[in-house]
């Protein structure tokens, strides 16, 4: 789906470079080459306070921790996302409550945010998913009535806006991943917290050196959560790219869209964003019919096409086009095969609770963006 090695090839001598300075500096953990990257992808961003940590995964657990979620606290979260979602919420004890997801974009109905806040819900997590921001005015909103945190997890979405308003800037914190197959991946692990809090992202730095602002001196208990200095430093190298490999993902996004209308006849599945809420989203839209990945923000914000994810109508029809495409030599990838509520570990949900999302997982598939189509 992604060759990693070719894309480091224009870059490999920084790469080096970075790699030399590392090992000739001594500092290996949390030293220059982090606080260099902090500031540098909080100033991309646009944000005061950019802490980097371990990964995304533990990227959300911090945010959650920071906000105060624990035992028997509830999460309202969507359920057709990456398992870190929701995971990140149990293992504070917490209780994730799930929504469904719109038929336009495949991020978290806004609307069902609103109505299943609760007594019991301490935060939101707003999922922007392939790399297209959530709809994050209803959910702000709604927040706010209520006086409840939101975090965006952006692990997808380095660079994506909504209405101009860059991911993890709009919400309580913001979480990213530089997972290698990330647009601005490490050659490792690492992960982002940001914030315009400054008490909230002090809190992190302490949260991801259990807890300790002097060492030794621990002030609650947090985990060893940091960024190592050799992936900051590769981060470095790839970050000065990166507006440039944003830009080619959104060309390749925009000629595969016009391949696929003229090869497959495929369609977007609706005319306007239906995030908000949706009644026959797909009426008259045919078994076996490929649908697009519909850009809610193409008007006021930007998609970066973490992943380029089509839809295939139709009971089997998903898997059959993919055994299709394998054998003419494409690649392709599920995500996701079960929606969060339907895995093991959180069972309880029956069939049918999330109606969109259970039919996103048996019929969405990714696309690598420079597909053979």
């Amino acid at each position: 789906m992604l060759d990693l090695v070719a894309e480091h090839a224009p870059y490999r001598a920084e790469l080096l470079a970075a790699f030399e300075r590392v090992l000739d500096s001594g500092r290996f953990v949390l030293g220059p080459e982090v606080e260099a990257f902090e500031h540098e992808i909080g100033k991309w961003i646009g944000v005061p306070h950019a802490v980097g940590v371990s990964n995304g995964s533990d990227a959300l657990l911090l945010a959650l921790q920071a906000v105060g979620v624990g035992s028997g606290d509830e999460v309202i979260c969507p359920t057709y996302t990456f398992f870190a979602t929701a995971g990140a919420v149990a293992r504070l004890g917490g209780v994730p409550v799930f929504v469904d997801s719109a038929e336009c974009c495949y991020n978290l109905r806004a609307d069902q945010v609103a109505a299943k806040i609760g007594p019991k819900t301490k935060a939101i997590i707003a999922v922007h998913l392939f790399g297209q921001c959530a709809d994050m005015d209803p959910i702000l909103a709604a927040a706010k009535k209520r006086n409840i945190p939101v975090i965006e997890d952006a692990a997808q979405a380095l660079g994506a806006k909504d209405k101009g308003r860059m991911a993890g800037t709009m919400g309580t914190l913001g979480c990213f991943s530089f997972f290698p197959t990330k647009n601005l991946g490490t050659l490792g692990e690492g992960g982002l917290v940001t914030t315009k809090d400054a008490d909230l992202a002090e809190k992190i730095r302490k949260l991801r050196v259990h807890g300790a602002k002097v060492k030794y001196f621990h002030e609650m208990i947090g985990g060893n959560f940091r960024l190592h200095e050799l992936q900051a430093a590769f981060l470095r190298v790839k970050l000065r790219h990166l507006n440039q490999a944003l830009k080619k993902r959104r060309e390749n996004a925009q000629k595969l869209i016009q391949a696929l209308q003229g090869k497959w006849m495929a369609l977007f599945p609706v005319e306007q964003c239906v995030c908000e809420g949706e009644k026959n989203a797909l009426a008259g839209v045919s078994s076996g019919s490929v649908l697009l990945p519909y850009a809610c923000q193409k008007q006021a914000g930007e998609h970066t096409w973490n992943q380029f994810v089509i839809r295939i109508l139709g009971q089997g029809k998903r898997d059959e086009w993919r055994e299709k495409m394998a054998r003419d030599g494409i690649q392709s990838e599920i995500y996701y095969p079960r929606s969060i509520h339907e895995q093991e570990c959180f069972l309880g949900q029956k069939a049918g609770s999330f109606p969109v999302a259970e039919a996103l997982s048996r019929e969405t598939l990714a696309l690598p963006l420079r597909s053979p189509i």
